[in-house]
């Protein structure tokens, strides 16, 4: 990740044969997905306001933008993401204030918050993290370029943008000029029009300020997004994404200051994904001290003093995985209804292919982790021939391909790793495979080859990409716990093949002592632990 200049060019890429569709929020349809300039794709996602720490709200966008580009790169293209810090805001002075210590301290202290969470749940895929306060001089100069234009004017040191001079104001949010509100406060007497909104804001009494042409002061939010976006993918790029909550204000906003600066649209497909909700209202997350949209006041929101706290406990928990795979569950449209019941049944979930990777490795002495992934989705491809296992598998891939193509639906896809999950052990079922089996035998071959299609497409979800903490255990002690735990069912499962049974009803019995419940499935066994 970087702050630096914008990337340049490579013509290491293949060009991509997908039948990518993208629903666009700007045109309220799907549309096919046909980049500016092809294979190169320009993606900007909203970030936070780092003055708290993130909270799982904050994950949602990440995550889903993370896949996106995972799943572009896998299908041919030049992705950059940018994912903006914004490191200056009312937000920032007030807490600065409150603890007595400087704005740009808390901004270090909660960006490293923030990145450490990302990291956590896989989330590594950002090109470059700008931050506010490094682009303050193409902040200024396009507000200049604003004001020059006639779409800005000055008023005591304030700069604001008059909606009135952009015909196509309200186009992204479906709202007319009559449905607008600005700031209030001091700000709105100094207005032309209520709708205006603020581009520079003079600097009060002890707040943190820049030198700029209308005095003392900094940059409205929207300014800042606009400003940091060209000068990274410059005037036009590919895609805008972030919260539903975000689509007005911030991004209308958005979309009126940079197509009236740079004569151009702004962005071609505008991509909103859908809010986390604690309970069935609710949207997880602070309320803002800027205007409260529509979608905000619908959605309920919470403040964090009723349940949106800090993200590394949860993490510590539950592991990154776990969260990651409950976010991607569902479409990245639809509301994410947050509880401890539902990433419990994420969890279970992930134990089904917990217990899988368990068999391949009892199977083949190798571990699912090293099985290789392919960079492009066309290397992916096989002839199954007449293998019953290989021909299941190519229809799932296939499945998987068209779900992921058809608006990134990561729902559906990750259902249909299930379907591979089942047909790999089915093939162990009836084939009865087991410790000690032939790695040179057809039906371990191709169940090597179908497993290895399992890890491709579960990585272009940035899922199963490495080993990690297992139920059971937390902190360093986890996988040592894990492995004597195993290590008993083993004995047990021994001890029972020699129908031992006195000596795997004690090895169970010890166990549940312990607090570990073992379940015995068909498809092997498990352990928890026991409440």
């Amino acid at each position: 990740m970087s702050t630096a200049t914008a990337p340049q060019s490579s013509d290491t890429v293949t060009n991509t044969t997908a039948e990518i569709r993208i629903y666009n929020t700007l045109t309220k349809t799907k549309e096919p997905f046909e980049p500016i300039a092809p294979p190169k794709v320009g993606i900007y996602l909203c970030g936070p306001t780092v003055y708290a720490e993130s909270h799982i709200g904050h994950m949602v966008g990440p995550v889903i933008f993370d896949t996106i580009k995972r799943y572009l790169s896998y299908s041919g293209y030049d992705v950059t993401w940018v994912v903006n810090i914004t490191d200056v805001d009312d937000k920032l002075i007030n807490k600065s204030k409150e603890r007595g210590i400087p704005m740009s301290q808390i901004a270090v202290e909660m960006t490293a918050d923030y990145l450490a969470n990302l990291k956590e749940l896989g989330v590594n895929q950002i090109d470059y993290l700008p931050r506010a306060t490094d682009h303050m001089s193409h902040i200024i100069r396009f507000i200049q370029d604003l004001e020059k234009k006639g779409f800005a004017y000055a008023v005591d040191g304030d700069v604001f943008f008059d909606v009135n001079k952009d015909p196509n104001y309200g186009q992204l949010s479906n709202r007319s000029l009559d449905d607008q509100q600005g700031e209030g406060g001091g700000a709105a007497a100094k207005k032309r029009s209520p709708g205006d909104f603020a581009l520079w804001k003079s600097a009060k009494e002890g707040d943190v300020s820049w030198d700029s042409p209308w005095g003392k002061g900094r940059p409205g939010w929207h300014i800042e997004c606009s400003a940091m976006s060209h000068e990274i993918l410059g005037n036009t790029f590919d895609i805008h994404g972030g919260g539903l909550d975000l689509m007005f204000p911030h991004h209308e906003n958005e979309l009126a200051q940079s197509s009236c600066c740079h004569d151009a649209p702004m962005v071609k497909y505008w991509m909103h994904n859908g809010l986390m909700r604690a309970g069935e209202k609710g949207k997880v997350g602070g309320k803002s001290d800027r205007e409260e949209s529509a979608e905000e006041a619908e959605s309920g929101k919470i403040s964090r003093s009723k349940g949106a706290g800090g993200l590394a406990d949860l993490i510590r928990q539950q592991t990154g995985e776990r969260i990651r795979f409950f976010l991607l569950r569902s479409h990245y449209r639809s509301t994410i209804v947050y509880g401890e019941d539902a990433l419990a049944e994420a969890g279970t979930s992930l134990e089904g292919f917990y217990r899988f990777f368990d068999r391949f490795a009892e199977i083949t002495g190798g571990s699912f982790y090293d099985l290789p992934t392919n960079r492009h989705r066309d290397e992916g491809d096989f002839d199954p021939g007449k293998d019953e296992l290989l021909i299941d598998i190519k229809a799932i891939r296939e499945k998987f391909l068209a779900a992921m193509d058809d608006d990134f639906n990561t729902g559906s896809a990750i259902g249909v790793l299930f379907d591979a999950l089942r047909s790999l052990n089915r093939h162990i079922d009836q084939n009865k495979l087991a410790t000690g089996a032939d790695v040179q035998s057809p039906a371990v071959v191709s169940f090597v080859q179908a497993a290895t299609v399992l890890r491709d497409l579960a990585a272009v979800l940035g899922i199963f990409v490495k080993p990690t903490v297992r139920a059971g255990g937390d902190g360093g002690d986890a996988d040592l716990l894990d492995g004597v735990v195993h290590l008993l069912i083993n004995l047990r499962k021994e001890a029972r093949e020699r129908k031992d049974y006195a000596t795997g009803d004690a090895i169970r019995d010890r166990l549940t002592e312990l607090g570990v419940a073992l379940l015995d499935k068909k498809e092997g066994t498990s352990w928890e632990r026991s409440s």
